[in-house]
Formats: C-alpha cells, structure tokens, sequence
C-alpha cells in the first residue's frame, strides 16, 4: 500500500528517519517494520507559535511493499542540429535558456546570443569587482550565463502559479543536477555556490543537441524588413538570422532599451520599486522568528517577509537572504546597486533583505521637475529608468567611489542621524557612513522610515540599530514594459519579435522568468 500522510512534527524528530517512519506506523495502524520507506511531498515550517516550531511533512509512505524512489519526468529533446526552422534567443538568462530547451524539445534550433561570458568566467569578474572596484560592465552579477540569479542566490520561490507550470520547472533543474530538495521545500533554494554548475549542465546539453551559443556579443541592432525582424547584430559585427528572435536581455539592459527606443519600436514605462539593503546579524532574525534565544541544530537560518503600507504607498522586503552576503550589483561605471545572495548552506553570518518603496511615474515626474537634463513628460517610457539611474548615481557618489555604500545604522537613518561607526557587514567593496534621506527621494527615505518602525512593531527586535541599511537596492524589476500581444505573445507592431522574461517587464524572479521563457517557445512552436 502508498499512502500520502501529513505529519506534525518537533525539528529533532523530522531530520530523523527512524523517528518519521515510527510516526508513520502510528498513522497507518501498522507496526514500524510494515513502513518500507517514504519520500517526501511537501515541507514547511511553522513558527507561529511562542513555544514550539513545527516541521510540517507531506510524506508518500510504502507500506507492506517495496520502497521505490521518486518518480522523475523524461525530458525528450530533439537533434536540432539541421532543423528547419531556428530562433535567435537574446539573453542567456533563466528566460532564454528555458525558452531554449522547450525550443530543442519541439525540434527548433535556438541560437543564443549572450553579451556576458560563461557562468564560470564571470567569477573572475565579480572577483575583480569586489576585490578592486573594476567593474565590467558586460560580465558582472547581472549580465553573463545564467543571468541575475546565477549569483544572486538561486531562490525559486514564486506565487505565480498562473503562469506556468511551475513543477516542471524545479523538475529540470534536478534533471540538471539541483537537489531532489527543491521539488518539496516551501521556500526551495538552491544557492550561489551550486547553481553554475547547473547552469553549465544546460547549456552542454543544449549543444549536444544542436544549440548554438555567442557568448561576449552585446546586440547593437535588429534587422527589420517590413515590420518584421529578420535577425540582430553584435558589437563584434557578427549577423546572425533566424525565423523569430526572443528577446531575453534581463532588466537591466538599459541599452537594448534605448535602442527600441531609437528605432521607435513602442516600449512603455513600467512601476517598480527601489530603496535599501537592509542587514542583520542572522542571530537576531533567528530570535525574533523562532521565539527563542539560540537557534536549534535542527532549524534553517530563518527568513521574513515584511510589506506594509505607508501613506499610499507600499513598503516591502524583497529578496530576503539569511546567511547572506551583500554584492555590488552595478552594471555601469559611477553607479552604485547592491544585491544579495546566499549559499546553499546559508551559513553566513548574517541576514540581509532589500526594503523598498513602490515607485509610480506621478512621483518620477515631481522628482524631475526642476532638471531640465531629463525629459520629463509622464509619456516617456524611459522616465523611470533615468530616475533608477540618478539615484544610483547619488549613490556612488555617496559612497566616495570604488564601489564603497553609502550606509547607516537602522534607527540613526530613521532619525535623520548619520552614524558615528557603522556595524561589520558583508559587503566586501565597504560602507561610507551617510545620511541616506540626501541620496534617496523624499518620498522614499520618508516610507522606509515609517516602514521600518512599524515592522519593528511587527517583529519585536527587529528596529534596532545593530542593523545596517545600505543604499541602493534598485534593480528589483524592469524599470520598462515591452508589450506584446496576448494571444501570439510578439511585439503588437514588429512580426516574429518576442519579449520575454524580467527585462521585458513579464517576469519577477528565476522560475517565473523561466515558465515565461517556455511559454515563449511554446507559442512560437505553435
């Protein structure tokens, strides 16, 4: 007999394979030598209690038959090698090469042009990054193999389950060597450390069945016959053509941005939200979440999720990492961005979350007013992105150059103080202690300082100085829609153009970007 079983168990007694299948026993009525073994379905934790945490197990139990391990999916890709019809895919990110494998399993050959350069060669450059403040503005956290999540964590937690079918999803990146884990955890992770080597399993199998890849070429141009895009250019002055082009490039390529916008293709500007990193010791996060002193043995380092809203406007968490570290996340020179990530382990020693504040183009005007630099009409699809790129600007310059961030402590930034020391924290480039309210808008630094006071209402301890905020986190979404049609999914004015993913304004994060990739190919393979 299977059996699924839903159990309610202590931390010590869930990481115990003894103790589960005793409880198992006890829910079927059988004797504990009738359990052969089980797998589990689903698994979360529950710390909304004062005095006990909780491990909640889905578990599928073997009982008076043999054990069979998980049953995984057959993935069936094709030779694409000679196929008829082939697809440039723009961006190597989690979009393009999703698009990419449903592309080689439909028989369509995708061509992928990637301005960065292969996800382990991008080591060097985040190392130099760090380590000297040079900065290379093609192969960084954001741009090169694997895109934005490759090193900025591996999260795959999304709530758009509308979107696609998110099982299969996770099913691939096990298929490709992540953790079994991820198909049951409520919050699967996979972290900075193990996701390249997933990332490089994909793109071998890609060529082994016919891709081809371009790294180091940035597109500089579309061919457009007609309305209709024939093919793109690089920067090295390679020309490629194919029968459709999916435009994957990510969120922050402001350049592939501009360039719609000087050949008039329509784009659109789009809300997003910006603000801080903000950072604790993992320790205080750990006693507020588990409502005990010391974290137990058996208990991940814990996690939050914070949003609220202040005088119209919302103020979220966004990217929470324990055990994390703070990276300069920039993308062009004199810019300051962070991000954070974490390792599978999580094993740092402390715990940092973007905080940031919803921003709307009726404040990105009001902010421009007076600089005649910036055209500043509400009906100018890159309004938000020159005001993403003036408070990343402040930032550096706040920061004194090579990267250094602006920060203060919690409670002096919500008070208007600038910070006599500030804490250690995990942003290797350094901290520049600096009133954050005069590198911020007011209507940002004024949210997140009530924000943050109320989420200290919300999670006693939370509101303490021994956290650091650091300026600025400013690249959680696109700043720009590229529109497409509900029904073909291509650009509503130029045939064969697909935009897709983050950049394109369609996707928040690795799995919602990746269920956008293969929605993508799906409807170009009719």
């Amino acid at each position: 007999m299977q059996k699924e079983i839903i159990l309610r168990l202590l931390p010590e007694e869930a990481s115990n394979n003894l103790t589960v299948n005793r409880y198992i026993a006890e829910s079927c009525h059988v004797s504990i030598t009738a359990v052969n073994g089980y797998y589990i379905t689903k698994q979360s934790i529950d710390a909304r209690s004062r005095k006990q945490v909780w491990i909640n197990l889905t578990v599928h139990a073997f009982i008076n038959e043999p054990f069979r391990e998980r049953t995984l999916p057959q993935f069936h890709f094709q030779d694409v090698s000679k196929a008829a019809k082939s697809v440039i895919v723009v961006g190597a990110g989690p979009a393009g090469l999703f698009a990419a494998l449903q592309l080689v399993e439909k028989g369509i050959k995708p061509i992928i042009v990637e301005r960065g350069k292969e996800v382990r060669a991008r080591r060097k450059d985040l190392a130099l990054l760090n380590k000297d403040g040079i900065l290379n503005e093609d192969s960084n956290y954001c741009f090169g193999e694997g895109g934005a999540g490759t090193y900025s964590d591996g999260k795959l937690y999304t709530r758009s389950s509308k979107r696609g079918n998110i099982n299969r999803i996770l099913e691939l990146f096990v298929h490709f060597g992540a953790d079994e884990k991820i198909l049951y955890q409520s919050h699967p992770h996979i972290g900075t450390n193990k996701l390249p080597h997933i990332i490089t399993a994909i793109r071998e199998m890609l060529i082994d069945y016919g891709a081809e890849f371009y790294f180091e070429n940035r597109v500089t141009d579309f061919t457009i016959n007609n309305n209709s895009i024939k093919g793109v250019t690089t920067h090295t002055g390679l020309t490629l053509q194919a029968n459709a082009v999916i435009l994957a490039t990510g969120h922050s390529a402001r350049d592939i941005f501009e360039l719609l916008h000087k050949k008039n293709i329509l784009i659109e500007a789009k809300p997003f939200a910006l603000g801080v990193r903000i950072e604790h010791p993992q320790t205080i996060i750990d006693a507020i979440q588990y409502h005990q002193p010391v974290r137990g043995e058996h208990l991940p380092p814990s996690s939050y999720s914070l949003v609220e809203q202040v005088d119209g406007c919302g103020v979220f968490s966004f990217c929470m990492c324990p055990g994390g570290i703070i990276a300069p996340a920039a993308t062009s020179a004199n810019e300051l961005v962070v991000n954070g990530w974490s390792p599978s382990k999580r094993n740092n020693p402390y715990a940092n979350s973007g905080m940031v504040v919803s921003v709307e183009i009726e404040e990105v005007v009001k902010y421009f007013k007076h600089t005649p630099s910036v055209p500043n009409e509400s009906d100018n699809p890159l309004l938000l992105m020159h005001f993403q790129q003036a408070i990343e600007r402040a930032a550096y310059t706040a920061g004194g150059g090579n990267f250094k961030a602006p920060a203060q402590r919690m409670v002096d930034f919500c008070n208007n103080k600038v910070s006599t020391n500030l804490p250690a924290c995990s942003y290797h480039p350094g901290l520049n202690a600096y009133q954050l309210s005069e590198v911020l808008p007011h209507f940002i630094s004024n949210a997140l300082q009530k924000g943050l006071k109320q989420f200290g209402n919300k999670m006693k301890g939370y509101y303490t100085n021994e956290a650091v905020v650091v300026a600025t986190e400013s690249r959680t979404s696109s700043p720009i829609r590229i529109p497409r049609d509900n029904i073909t999914l291509q650009h509503p004015h130029i045939k064969g153009l697909y935009p897709c993913g983050e950049g394109a304004g369609y996707a928040g994060g690795i799995v919602s970007a990746a269920m956008d990739g293969e929605k993508i190919a799906l409807s170009i393979a009719g």
